[in-house]
């Protein structure tokens, strides 16, 4: 019997992925052909690009899925407790902005790791941006959605008046800041390769973040806030309020940890553009994956993999690497209306669709 459940849950969560992930190459070869070039050549180049070599693989495709787990699990996290927090892309820059400024004014500290210090206080900037918006919404009711796409923006801003003013490095010759010391950087997994420990850790968070969410207490008031706030509200056992804005700063936690290993682990240095939209892939990457932590890992790696053949594609055959992007709302569209086909083929094949029991066992 646990055999057959868990088979049907592949069936129910895996599958989906991988239809997603198939029609992904399939709408990437379709733009590329209607855009005039050789399709068979740029996903040829393309998938070179991402899984061709050792290199390609980790310094390519896993350090793009480095920060896309981690805003992932920042965009699950709050999705699944009915909070659309739009602005994980700010919390990834303030993240990066409050890493910087560690790394370049705080002394070293005997028996203190320095990429401790800089993700710490990454995980403090984007949980002050997010909170700045969770203190809105509590205090005066204003949407989420809202608060958090404009604090994108000024997250934007702040980072190019940093980059100019403030942080900018000493000769004032180019808009970004100096490099963080050696001992503030976030070391690399392997020689000669530009993956960070950041992505081992966001392996390990999004178990945890799993387990909090399916086994335990926590997880469980996440679910009911998000299924049902009135009902949680109603009954009287939960602070829908409060539950919202704690998510909220767990979620803007992850998204500065995201820009803190950005910064300390790959660039070293602040400067404008530190995020090719990171922040709003995550949504895609969240979406795929169902808001389930672990799914969102694989969902992240081949949106990863999708921004590497991307470059390879503008590198090698000419095609210009935006059209990814064509390609990410596409299953954005998919992901989203992949509900609605499921239920109205419900609606049309009754004895097609699984029995009540199996859908509460999977819920």
């Amino acid at each position: 019997m646990r055999l057959l459940g868990a088979a049907r849950y592949f069936a129910r969560t895996t599958l989906p992925a991988v239809a997603v992930g198939a029609g992904l190459i399939g709408i990437l070869g379709v733009v590329i052909a209607l855009a005039g070039h050789d399709a068979g050549d740029a996903l040829i180049s393309g998938a070179q690009a991402a899984f061709g070599s050792s290199d390609a693989l980790i310094s390519a495709t896993l350090k793009r899925a480095t920060p896309l787990m981690w805003l992932g699990l920042a965009v699950a996290v709050a999705f699944r407790a009915g909070v659309l927090n739009i602005g994980a892309e700010g919390q990834f820059l303030v993240g990066a902005v409050c890493a910087s400024a560690a790394g370049l004014y705080l002394p070293e500290l005997p028996g203190v790791g320095g990429p401790l210090i800089v993700l710490a206080a990454g995980a403090l900037g984007g949980m002050a941006w997010a909170g700045s918006a969770g203190w809105l919404l509590r205090r005066h009711g204003v949407n989420e959605v809202v608060s958090t796409l404009l604090l994108n923006l000024l997250a934007s801003q702040l980072v190019g008046y940093l980059v100019r003013g403030p942080l900018q490095e000493p000769s004032r010759t180019y808009p970004q800041s100096s490099a963080v010391p050696e001992y503030f950087r976030v070391p690399l997994l392997l020689d000669g390769y530009r993956l960070h420990a950041g992505f081992l850790l966001a392996i390990l968070a999004a178990g945890i973040i799993a387990l909090l969410t399916y086994r335990h207490a926590i997880g469980f008031r996440w679910r009911v806030v998000g299924l049902g706030p009135l009902a949680a509200e109603s009954a009287g056992l939960i602070d829908v309020g409060a539950t919202r804005v704690r998510v909220l700063l767990l979620s803007g936690a992850f998204a500065g940890i995201a820009g803190a290993g950005e910064l300390a682990g790959v660039t070293y240095s602040l400067f404008e553009g530190l995020s090719p939209g990171y922040g709003y892939t995550a949504i895609a990457v969240a979406l795929i994956a169902r808001l389930h932590p672990i799914g969102l890992l694989a969902s992240a790696i081949a949106f990863g993999a999708l921004g590497a053949a991307g470059d390879g594609m503008q590198r090698n055959s000419g095609v210009p690497a935006d059209l990814t992007v064509v390609v990410s709302a596409g299953a954005i569209l998919a992901v989203l209306a992949y509900p609605y086909v499921r239920a109205r083929w419900a609606v049309m094949n009754p004895a097609t669709d699984p029995p009540a029991t199996d859908r509460a066992a999977n819920a």
